[in-house]
């Protein structure tokens, strides 16, 4: 029993070093990026390609000046862009010629893509002016969270959408998300009831956000997509729960409504720049008690995802530097 006693021993001092060395390096990254909130410096500009003028960028902390923005970040998608966009600009010129008081613009967020993208993003521009789509790029690729991020910064809207490149989901379904942010306003605020509430107070000004879910399809999805997508996802649940806690089964649709308040507090702190920033928003918003609806909404799935089998080690790494990063008060979280 000696040799074998001793082979054990030297299997579990091992791995308790390999644990140990794991621990301390979540540790350390997680320390390095505790000012990781500055994020990408990319110029503050918008150009027009029409008259190659340069357009300031706006802040999101300046007051609204569209009613929506829609965030669409993009890298290699030259093929599903136009597709995606061509819908969302039919739905909003729609909506907008039945209502003269709506505004919107769409921010195309090139996160250093190598293929046309830059090309078709810009055709847009040219097509629909500056002042309704906008295209900013990132030089190099930082991640969709990044470019979400970068989006968001930069909007005018009093709402804010985030909505994927590949159009899984309908554009139409963002009246259900901003539906719902009106009715908790008016619920939990008395928005829009001149005896209780402030009357210059604007749905911007009231922190909800409105995160759209397919929970309701896991059903669905579990016999149709691939086992290894299907393995992602529960295990992913899994380790979600235990890092931003319960509340929300679905965190990673790509089709979430902020209003104007809520997305100064969240993308003004927001660290991770992947896969796992989603779950970093739902966080955020239970830390700074921002008002959470959860809103099935269509999705189909587009061939073409990025998300593979080897996703899952990069969305790991990125729940333990966000957990160490928070718990342990290394992040701090700006008022």
């Amino acid at each position: 029993m000696g040799p074998v006693m001793a082979i054990a021993e030297l299997g579990v001092a091992m791995i308790s070093i390999v644990v140990l060395g794991l621990v301390s390096v979540v540790f350390f990254v997680s320390y390095q990026r505790r000012h990781n909130n500055v994020h990408v410096d990319a110029p503050a500009i918008f150009e027009d390609p029409n008259s190659l003028k340069k357009v300031p960028c706006p802040s999101v902390l300046h007051p609204a000046e569209k009613y929506l923005s829609l965030i669409v970040p993009a890298y290699n998608e030259e093929h599903r862009l136009p597709g995606a966009i061509n819908e969302t600009m039919n739905y909003l010129q729609h909506r907008a010629s039945k209502d003269n008081s709506f505004s919107y613009e769409v921010i195309i967020i090139d996160d250093g893509s190598k293929d046309e993208t830059k090309r078709v993003a810009f055709s847009f521009v040219r097509k629909h002016t500056v002042d309704n789509v906008r295209v900013i790029l990132l030089g190099k690729n930082h991640g969709k969270g990044e470019a979400i991020r970068k989006g968001m910064l930069h909007s005018r809207g009093e709402l804010l959408l985030m909505l994927d490149a590949d159009g899984a989901t309908k554009v139409n379904d963002l009246e259900k998300l901003e539906d719902q942010i009106h009715a908790v306003a008016r619920k939990d605020f008395h928005f829009g009831d001149s005896a209780k509430s402030d009357s210059s107070l604007r749905i911007g000004d009231i922190p909800i956000a409105a995160l759209g879910s397919r929970a309701h399809l896991e059903e669905k999805a579990l016999s149709t997509r691939k086992w290894y997508r299907n393995f992602l996802m529960k295990g992913f649940h899994l380790v979600v729960l235990l890092s931003a806690g319960p509340g929300i089964r679905d965190t990673q649709c790509g089709f979430k409504m902020f209003t104007r308040a809520a997305a100064r507090k969240l993308f003004t702190n927001m660290r991770l720049k992947r896969w796992c920033f989603d779950v970093e928003l739902v966080y955020l918003c239970k830390y700074f008690k921002i008002p959470m609806i959860e809103i099935s909404v269509n999705w189909s799935e587009i061939p073409g995802s990025k998300v593979n089998l080897f996703s899952i080690p990069n969305m790991l790494w990125e729940l333990a530097l966000m957990s160490v990063g928070y718990r342990t008060g290394m992040w701090e979280i700006n008022q």
